[in-house]
């Protein structure tokens, strides 16, 4: 068996260490993260914070600090070195986010956590396979009109391996190739903060305008650094199980009928050369309840109003995969 190494983090500990950190600081705090993480075979992450506004009054320019010098280098290593899967683990704070009673979230989760990964995998396979043949991807929906190219960027399925729950299909638009206008119907909360109404313009790659809900603020996250302006990933959600969304990215990330649109940094295994300290999956649901949208792949219709609308990607619809 292995043998493992604990280490426990508390949120409202890691408030109080970066309202006073300085870079010095927390490259010195990375030092040892990253010395450690680079003796690991294996990496598991078990989290069940209790409030998700714990770090809201970090300023953004700590936080900035703390994405570029601390949390970048040991996730890399972690992502690119060594086999991992985050998971939560379910709380109270979980189920108040997700409008639930306790025992209503604990059956939720579960159903979601413990599908039938295997038949979904399967079911992936044709999505990969178009995708890994596509070019032109357009996206429509409520005040969204949004086209970008994924040609010769490899598509990758998520089946249970890393993440737990999981159900997506990623890649990432070729860097300078996104544009439009893209609006984001699901709310995200990110460094503690939560965003509602989220509208990014987009011209040749760049985030050239961002509003939301606090439209400052985001704006000094894409400001983080030149990569946070562009696109590292693209995203197809199928888990059958998730619908709504309940403020935790890794459940909205795979809501039935979604797609992410995430600005920062990519992937090394769907690489489209951009870099930053950022990885901010955001999430449009683009079911009838929520205003429906299209998803085309080379002028051709895959997706309507959250449903597979091809024969050869129907296996990916809800009744196919419980």
């Amino acid at each position: 068996g292995g043998v493992p190494y604990m280490e426990l983090k508390d949120n409202s500990i890691v408030r109080e260490l970066l309202k006073k950190s300085t870079p010095e600081q927390l490259e010195s705090m990375a030092k040892y993260e990253l010395t450690r993480m680079k003796e690991m075979d294996a990496f598991i992450g078990i989290r069940a914070g209790d409030n998700v506004s714990e770090m809201s009054d970090v300023t953004p320019e700590k936080m900035s600090d703390y994405m570029r010098y601390l949390i970048k280098p040991v996730n890399e290593e972690r992502i690119n070195n060594t086999r991992w899967v985050v998971i939560r683990y379910p709380n109270n704070s979980m189920a108040q986010l997700a409008n639930t009673s306790m025992e209503a979230f604990e059956d939720f989760y579960f159903n979601v956590c413990n599908l039938d990964y295997s038949k979904m995998s399967k079911a992936m396979d044709n999505l990969v396979n178009l995708m890994n043949k596509t070019d032109k991807v357009r996206i429509t929906g409520r005040d969204t009109d949004l086209t970008f190219s994924i040609k010769d960027i490899p598509a990758v399925k998520c089946d249970g391996e890393f993440n737990i729950p999981d159900g997506e299909v990623f890649t990432a638009p070729v860097r300078n190739s996104v544009n439009g206008r893209l609006v984001y119907n699901c709310p995200a909360v990110y460094q503690g903060v939560a965003y509602e109404n989220i509208s990014l313009h987009f011209k040749n790659g760049k985030i050239i305008e961002a509003t939301a809900s606090d439209t400052e603020r985001i704006n000094k996250v894409f400001d983080t650094d030149e990569g946070a302006r562009y696109i590292g990933e693209f995203s197809i959600g199928v888990n059958p199980y998730i619908t709504r969304p309940m403020k935790d990215v890794l459940f909205d990330e795979k809501i039935m009928g979604s797609f992410h649109f995430t600005p920062g940094k990519c992937y090394k295994e769907t690489s489209n050369g951009n870099d930053s300290a950022i990885h901010w999956d955001l999430v449009c649901i683009q079911t009838p309840e929520y205003g429906g949208g299209e998803i085309y792949f080379d002028d051709i219709l895959i997706r309507k109003d959250g449903r597979f609308v091809t024969e050869e990607l129907g296996g990916l619809n809800s009744e196919n995969l419980k």
